[in-house]
């Protein structure tokens, strides 16, 4: 059985889903008395919620409800980095593998690689201030190597492949969803926490392939707005 700051979350959560952004929530002796637990219960599923991005604490106010951040448009190619930034937050990186190395399947096909080649692979844990929104797996062909020297817990590799005369300009991708399981420590997340799973392939302005990339967002804090024609019935 969860822990009970879990369970409380967890229902404050529920709450969040119907609230408005600048709501305030009850005060900790409140919840306190309303779920019969100690404040300190009450205050470590209120410190979950602030770190997801939820809710704002304001000493000697209360907590409020935060804005969540605008849905990305999932027909729109923008880095991770440009996106954070236009959310009015500072996005870095946590660096988990950065290197060369032998390419799946997959990617073989994915990036249109002969038998037995190598790609740079960079897995990066996505955040925006201190939370983690993202678990990213990006791989590229192998004479883009110099990648592996940029400062990857802060710059953007779009922007460095810019720079190098290699434009991102067409992307498609699959989602599916997935439970967090052995990503969960690294997304400071429950192993049950759903994720969005976004493989994508981005290809240069000549169309050859650059990048293919597994993003698994943290459903409770990311978004993708799809925008779509209806067909008219017969």
């Amino acid at each position: 059985m969860p822990p009970l700051y879990a369970r409380i979350e967890q229902a404050l959560r529920t709450r969040l889903s119907t609230a408005s952004p600048g709501d305030p929530l009850p005060s900790e002796p409140t919840l306190a008395a309303e779920f019969g637990v100690a404040r300190m219960t009450v205050r470590a599923a209120l410190d979950r919620l602030a770190a997801d991005g939820l809710v704002e604490r304001v000493p000697g106010r209360g907590t409020f409800v935060r804005p969540r951040p605008a849905p990305r448009p999932a027909g729109t190619l923008m880095s991770f980095h440009d996106q954070v930034r236009s959310w009015g937050q500072v996005p870095s990186s946590r660096v988990v593998e950065a290197a060369l190395r032998q390419a799946t399947a997959d990617e073989r096909a994915s990036l249109r690689l002969g038998p037995g080649a190598q790609v740079v692979s960079i897995v990066r844990v996505r955040l925006a201030g201190a939370t983690p929104l993202a678990l990213e797996h990006a791989c590229f062909p192998p004479h883009l190597a110099h990648l592996l020297e940029l400062d990857l817990e802060r710059e953007s590799l779009h922007r460095a492949l810019r720079e190098r005369g290699l434009r991102p300009t067409l992307g498609s991708s699959t989602l599916t969803a997935e439970a967090a399981g052995p990503h969960a420590g690294l997304l400071d997340v429950p192993a049950t926490e759903p994720l969005l799973v976004e493989t994508r392939l981005i290809a240069d302005q000549r169309a050859e392939p650059l990048e293919r990339t597994v993003s698994r967002y943290v459903g409770s804090r990311y978004a993708l707005q799809v925008t779509f024609d209806v067909e008219a019935g017969p």
